[in-house]
């Protein structure tokens, strides 16, 4: 290899390096139009793009000194060497350009530069044209090699790599900036309509708790009716106001030192009755003389567990089970609600934790639900410094798992590994 194959490659290889570094793509693409002009010992480059619209090429990157002259130019794809090029997605080298037709020499009139030999190449982006890279006057009136060609091959693709990075980066700029734009509307939608139902929904159930006291027994179980779904619609606003709260900062908590064996008992025996109507079997397996002390607030622990055995009872058949676990583990109190079930689909495993999710459109319409109880769950557990994560094979059961810190509710668990039993 001679000395200056290995300064070529040594050029070659300190542009391709910056790509990974890339901030500013004029920048870039700039740097790629210098080294283009100096591996091939031309005079000047530049970079064209098809215009869908215009259908011709437009100058997307020149140097600086032809900018102001030809920035809004365009040249013909038929009639010019750059639209032979970008036709025929093939390179062309054109020795002397006043020999052949194919050069377009009105950009030389808008530019005021003298072309006289020119070596260009497809910009090609996933097997598609999109552009043409040129170069114009090779030093010394000497005529343009196929070794001029490869490196001005090879500097085109890292251009067009450069491109789409950028167009990338920018969708997915776009795309995130959309989301939290969506995110922030559903947000306040969230919170004034949980607030605009409070107070009729509070005067419901006032009125038709007072109405039960009044009215016979023709008409209790309308008024119950009333009542029991007026309370549904309480919890649910209830839940949308956890989650607003804590995502605007607005959420608090009331720490004291809290027996998780207590909570768990509590839990489990108010669920007792629904789970054996459904004819699941609800088991509690803790060591006794532990009572498991966190600082937290109670309250929303409660509120954690309740709405995870409420799920797995929900999605367990009759003669199914549904075991709560708890127990100390190094600095964090281990609490898992654990069901032979239905399971929840891989696909869908991912998501159960995001508001409003819900798992197989078919489960929802049997099984009713909005999609709230764990993103409640998940809000509550982050908000005391904890995690919270679930494991399942569909049609085999799930596992619901959260570690609670024992210190203060403000300690986290970056450095635990949620997935260690």
């Amino acid at each position: 290899m001679t000395i200056d194959q290995v300064k070529l490659l040594a050029r070659l290889l300190e542009v391709t390096r910056n790509l990974s570094t890339l901030v500013d793509l004029e920048a870039y693409v700039q740097s790629i139009l210098s080294a283009a002009s100096e591996l091939t010992e031309s005079e000047t480059a530049s970079l064209m793009e098809f215009d869908e619209a215009a259908q011709d090429l437009c100058f997307k990157y020149v140097p600086w000194f032809h900018r102001d002259t030809i920035q809004n130019a365009h040249v013909p794809l038929n009639g010019s060497a750059a639209g032979w090029i970008f036709l025929h997605v093939k390179p062309l080298m054109i020795e002397d350009v006043k020999k052949d037709n194919r050069h377009y020499a009105k950009i030389d009139e808008i530019s005021g530069f003298v072309t006289r030999s020119l070596l260009g190449v497809p910009l090609i982006l996933h097997g598609k044209a999109v552009g043409v890279f040129e170069v114009f006057n090779k030093a010394g009136s000497a005529a343009y090699t196929e070794e001029d060609a490869l490196v001005l091959e090879t500097l085109a693709s890292l251009a067009a790599t450069a491109m789409q990075n950028n167009m990338l980066e920018s969708t997915v700029q776009s795309s995130q900036e959309e989301a939290r734009d969506l995110d922030r509307l559903k947000n306040e939608f969230i919170a004034i309509t949980s607030h605009e139902l409070r107070t009729p929904l509070g005067l419901i159930l006032g009125h038709s708790t007072f109405l039960r006291e009044l009215v016979g027994n023709e008409h209790e179980e309308q008024v119950e009716a009333i009542i029991r779904n007026a309370s549904k619609l309480k919890e649910i606003i209830e839940s949308l106001s956890s989650v607003d709260n804590y995502q605007t900062g607005g959420a608090s908590l009331r720490s004291r030192k809290v027996s998780i064996f207590r909570v768990v008992e509590d839990v489990s025996a108010s669920f007792r009755d629904i789970a054996d109507q459904k004819g699941v079997t609800l088991k509690v397996e803790l060591e006794r003389g532990q009572d498991l002390l966190v600082d937290a607030d109670g309250s929303k622990i409660a509120i954690v567990l309740s709405n995870l055995v409420k799920n797995a009872i929900t999605f367990t058949n009759s003669g199914g089970h549904v075991t709560l676990r708890a127990e100390p583990q190094s600095d964090f109190i281990k609490v898992s609600v654990e069901d032979d079930g239905l399971g929840i689909p891989l696909k869908d495993l991912s998501h159960v934790f995001e508001r409003f999710y819900q798992v197989e459109s078919h489960l929802t319409r049997r099984h009713g639900g909005m999609g709230l109880g764990l993103s409640v769950a998940k809000v509550m557990i982050e908000m005391h410094g904890g995690r919270i994560w679930a494991e399942s094979v569909e049609g085999l059961g799930s596992t619901f798992t959260f570690l609670l810190p024992v210190g203060k509710a403000n300690d986290t668990l970056d450095s635990v590994n949620p997935f260690v039993k």
